[in-house]
């Protein structure tokens, strides 16, 4: 069976699923570079406004190939750098996305896996699913931004231990520590996902995609700078018509109708 990463649209959402159940979705460079290409589609087509990253079956992701990584250790270096290098692209891209992006996570979240849920604006996990660090299980250590992430998201201790160790953590604990966004019944996550790209879809998408850019921002710039870049976001967005429409729409106490 051939690993691949599909596409299908739900309404104004697009669903990506990470597809290779044989390997319980493992990634590899064709996916990261599919990835890519599908966001860049997106980005550019107003009939999407969220996107949703899932995984075939009974499981979200279980992170790289080990047999792919065992054949990349017979070739020179450059060559598995090269496909780290496209996995990052992919994070990068997610990060940059002006639209929201959110994980539905059901089984194992593991190693890239795990680092690719936590590149997503939200995560919607089933109550049964696993989330696990498993690089140093394996004599490795991270990527795809996993230290970056956890390390912004949670106390110094807690992250460490999750990557030091590699121990396992199940979604309620995660979301109690404020990583994951909300936990739901086993099989339900993509549903549950979709319903949340639903209320995000019924929102202005400048809007959007202004707050995604500032909350990007925010942790690496001054007070000032910040202060300045949400100024001009904001009058922007004012004199853009979905602010005409969400206010008057507010004002007669009906639904908006965003564009």
């Amino acid at each position: 069976m051939t690993a691949s990463l599909k596409s299908h649209s739900h309404g104004q959402t697009m669903v990506l699923t990470i597809s290779n159940p044989e390997h319980r979705n493992a990634l590899g460079p064709d996916m990261y570079a599919a990835g890519v290409e599908a966001l860049n589609v997106a980005e550019s087509s107003p009939e999407v406004r969220s996107v949703v990253i899932t995984g075939e079956g009974n499981h979200f992701c279980a992170g790289g190939n080990l047999q792919r990584l065992l054949a990349n250790r017979q070739q020179p270096p450059e060559v598995q750098a090269q496909s780290i290098e496209g996995l990052h692209n992919w994070i990068e891209t997610i990060r940059a996305f002006p639209k929201p992006v959110v994980a539905a996570v059901e089984g194992s979240c593991a190693g890239a896996g795990f680092s690719l849920a936590l590149a997503c604006d939200l995560v919607v996990a089933a109550q049964s699913s696993v989330f696990v660090m498993a690089y140093s299980n394996v004599g490795l250590s991270p990527d795809g931004g996993a230290t970056w992430s956890l390390m912004r998201a949670l106390p110094r201790a807690t992250a460490l231990q999750l990557l030091l160790c590699g121990d396992r953590i199940g979604a309620e604990r995660l979301q109690q520590l404020g990583v994951i966004n909300q936990v739901c019944a086993t099989g339900e996550a993509l549903n549950e996902a979709l319903t949340l790209c639903d209320r995000l879809n019924a929102r202005a998408p400048n809007a959007l995609a202004s707050i995604k850019e500032l909350a990007n921002d925010a942790p690496t710039v001054t007070l000032h700078a910040q202060l300045g870049a949400e100024r001009a976001h904001f009058v922007r967005n004012l004199h853009h018509a979905n602010a005409g429409e969400g206010i008057a729409a507010f004002m007669e106490k009906r639904p908006a109708s965003y564009r």
